[in-house]
């Protein structure tokens, strides 16, 4: 799964990796596996985790990868054609083939399996499965306790149906398709309802999917529901969006954030430089100190014991007149 464009840094400690096998998986996706040109072992990742590739004309993408993690020689990727994207997985999909080099980061996790989890309950939406096949393959390599509820609308959308449909993952796995028809949605709610202790729940995917299934947690404990859509889905613009100001103390400049401007984007307009990545409040990249004022919280990162120190500002807005960042 994959995450919003940025400008890369080609010498910025990216690997040169080869693409030994491309393929498609399911319709407009395809499973890349990389490997080391140099025949080097690759450094080691978890659940969850992502990588960085700089694709041929320039972007760099996030994608996560969907092989039992450990040691080994090879990273796999789950790479969905975003025609409507900026371009990254158009070009990976139509121009790169086997035998290209693509230069890539070494793996980083902000998704990663609580290892005080008792059980686990994995929720995936289209793409957004691609993480957590990695976690079904190490809780499963840990005779760990959980459960895969995977939803796509048909059969041909389903990545990597024939794998979580062997014989490894047999009742432990619901792949649910509604062809589109709201009426045969999946009710979520028998797994969501019934928390056994020391539960925790992965939700990846559209962001539909991912405000559902928040609403629906609301009573589960702090920390025990994680979420990652890698800007899978497009930002929220309410109606009710209003103006504001930020303050930035370390600088001392104010930069005003017009309805339908993200924080990040005003920021970026003032040439005020901010690490971001994902843009859809799920990674954390863009966590920024909160000094003042009353945020209105829309990521998927913080809990409500953050929600007074900081703030994500690609997504989050303001419910006062002004918010003071340390920046």
């Amino acid at each position: 799964m994959s995450c919003g464009s940025f400008v890369a840094d080609p010498e910025g400690g990216m690997m040169p990796l080869r693409v030994e096998r491309k393929s498609r998986i399911a319709a407009d996706v395809f499973l890349f596996e990389l490997a080391h040109r140099d025949g080097l072992a690759l450094p080691p990742f978890s659940a969850g985790a992502h990588v960085t590739v700089l694709t041929p004309n320039g972007l760099t993408r996030r994608y996560s990868l969907c092989n039992a993690p450990g040691l080994g020689r090879s990273y796999c990727l789950g790479v969905k054609r975003d025609p409507a994207g900026m371009g990254g997985s158009v070009n990976l999909c139509d121009e790169v083939q086997e035998g290209a080099i693509l230069p890539t980061s070494a793996p980083l996790n902000h998704f990663a399996l609580d290892p005080a989890a008792s059980s686990h309950l994995l929720i995936a939406g289209g793409i957004g499965v691609t993480p957590l096949l990695a976690m079904a393959r190490e809780l499963r390599q840990r005779q760990a306790q959980f459960e895969l509820v995977y939803l796509a609308r048909t059969p041909e959308l389903a990545a990597f149906a024939d794998v979580l449909q062997a014989p490894e993952f047999a009742g432990r796995v619901l792949l649910h398709h509604d062809n589109g028809d709201a009426s045969r949605a999946l009710n979520l709610d028998p797994w969501l309802a019934c928390r056994p202790p020391g539960a925790h729940l992965y939700c990846c995917g559209p962001r539909g999917l991912m405000q559902a299934v928040r609403e629906k947690t609301r009573d589960w404990p702090t920390g025990s529901v994680h979420f990652e859509d890698f800007g899978g889905s497009d930002p929220v613009v309410l109606a009710q969006d209003r103006p504001f100001t930020v303050r930035l103390v370390q600088s001392g400049r104010t930069v005003a954030v017009p309805s339908g401007v993200s924080i990040l984007e005003a920021l970026r307009r003032e040439q005020v430089v901010v690490p971001s990545s994902c843009e859809s409040g799920t990674c954390g990249s863009c966590r920024t100190g909160l000094v003042s004022g009353v945020a209105q919280h829309r990521d998927y990162v913080l809990d409500e014991t953050e929600h007074d120190r900081d703030i994500m500002i690609c997504v989050s807005r303001a419910v006062s007149p002004v918010l003071e960042l340390d920046l």
